[in-house]
């Protein structure tokens, strides 16, 4: 237990002293492996590297690569003008499209900063020059992006089946319903808001023929998730290979189709993607460390034969765990989150009889949140930047909207169908 107290205790106090979370993962770890002889020094370079050895990882910068190539071409403005031509009229339309658009991105970029990004550079201006209000636009932006994490292709819920070992395929699956759930949740937000003027303010709904135009324009965009998650279902290839796919199909779109991006546009947004991929498979190194050395000092197991003894009742155990997975996406990314609390809670739902497919929904719903939440809500840093409003209004804004996503969190956690019937329609 030494060597746990030690890990957790030199992780906190160089997150308090702003290393960066990759740099406090892997520094944790070795320290406390090297203390503790938890394994030769040697030890570790193998160790991170059977971690990163994945073929389900490659899907990770492919599917950011697609989603950054998507972002920047004019999918997003085709994207906002069919679904303002379709439900631009009814009450507090601008914001209802901006959510509609927030879930399709999702099913293209499988991030919820780049979901924040895409959509947003377009629709927070829109929404703030229409008259909403600057703080609240960008804190829906914030959350409507975190849908980007959850409905499929969701690069949380890869690096979750990496670790748990649970079908990435039925992650997929399970994702759908949620995701829609936590869209609705913000939709009914919406329509709660005060009658301020630009609620109550009707948009000209589209004609037949304006709405046929705007579809065929955007029509190469709507193409792109049957493209890839018809693939995966249908069983002509795997994630890893749509993640392929997807880039390839982007590309052509943008560069051969749409015309918005010439060959330079496009390496940037490469080494862009890149810089970005690489961030990303830095702290999946640095913590599979971590994760190491919680396994290989049976730390993992006495955290969680602690949290059995708190309760052997389930669904106390699952308002439990989502309080502390609440507590940590205040503070942490989610790769770290999974890398550290995944070996400690799988053995926990295991033993209570929880699908582990059902959890990766029920945790990837509280990562999103975690993007809405302060102080390292990624989401709202993202959302702020594009806005210009400054972070402390957009957090305050922010909480109406984490309130409604955390009474869809407890639907799904305790409706499990909601995350497991599509999966089981389905053989995979």
């Amino acid at each position: 237990m030494a060597a746990g107290i030690t890990l957790f205790v030199l992780f906190a106090a160089l997150i308090i002293l702003e290393a960066p979370v990759a740099a406090a993962l892997g520094i944790s770890g070795v320290v406390a492996m090297v203390a503790f002889h938890a394994a030769p020094f040697s030890q570790i370079a193998s160790s991170v590297f059977s971690q990163i050895d994945s073929f389900a990882l490659v899907a990770i910068p492919l599917f950011i690569i697609a989603g950054s190539i998507f972002g920047k071409s004019g999918i997003s403005r085709r994207l906002v003008n069919l679904a303002s031509l379709l439900v631009g009229n009814v009450r507090g339309g601008l914001a209802i499209v901006l959510v509609i658009v927030s879930m399709f991105f999702a099913a293209i970029s499988g991030s919820g900063p780049a979901s924040v990004a895409a959509v947003g550079i377009i629709l927070i201006p829109a929404m703030i020059a229409a008259g909403y209000d600057s703080g609240f636009t960008s804190a829906l932006m914030a959350a409507g992006g975190s849908i980007g994490i959850i409905i499929p292709p969701s690069i949380a819920l890869i690096i979750y089946g990496v670790i748990s070992g649970a079908s990435i395929e039925r992650l997929f699956l399970g994702g759908v319903f949620p995701g829609l759930l936590v869209g609705l949740a913000l939709i009914a937000v919406i329509r709660r808001q005060p009658d301020t003027e630009q609620m109550k303010k009707a948009r000209r709904r589209g004609s037949l023929r304006e709405i046929w135009t705007a579809f065929r324009e955007a029509f190469f965009g709507l193409l792109a998730p049957l493209i890839i998650l018809g693939g995966i279902y249908s069983g002509k290839f795997t994630a890893t290979e749509s993640a392929a796919v997807a880039v390839v199909y982007a590309m052509v779109v943008d560069v051969l189709i749409y015309r918005e991006m010439d060959l330079r546009d496009v390496f940037k947004t490469l080494a862009e993607a890149g810089s970005t991929s690489a961030q990303v498979l830095i702290i999946v190194a640095c913590a599979s460390i971590f994760k190491y050395v919680l396994e290989e000092q049976e730390i993992a197991s006495a955290v969680a034969d602690a949290l059995i003894g708190l309760s052997a009742n389930k669904y106390v155990m699952l308002l439990l765990i989502n309080v502390m997975l609440i507590a940590f996406g205040c503070v942490l990314d989610a790769i770290s989150i999974f890398y550290i609390l995944l070996p400690i809670l799988l053995p926990v739902i295991d033993q209570l009889g929880i699908d582990r497919v059902h959890f990766g929904i029920i945790i990837t719903v509280n990562l999103a949140i975690g993007q809405v939440t302060p102080p390292v809500g990624v989401n709202l840093f993202v959302a702020s930047s594009i806005s210009g409003v400054p972070l402390a209004k957009v957090s305050r804004a922010a909480v109406r909207i984490v309130a409604a996503e955390l009474a869809a969190l407890l639907l799904i956690t305790y409706i499990p169908q909601l995350s497991l019937w599509l999966p089981s329609l389905i053989r995979t």
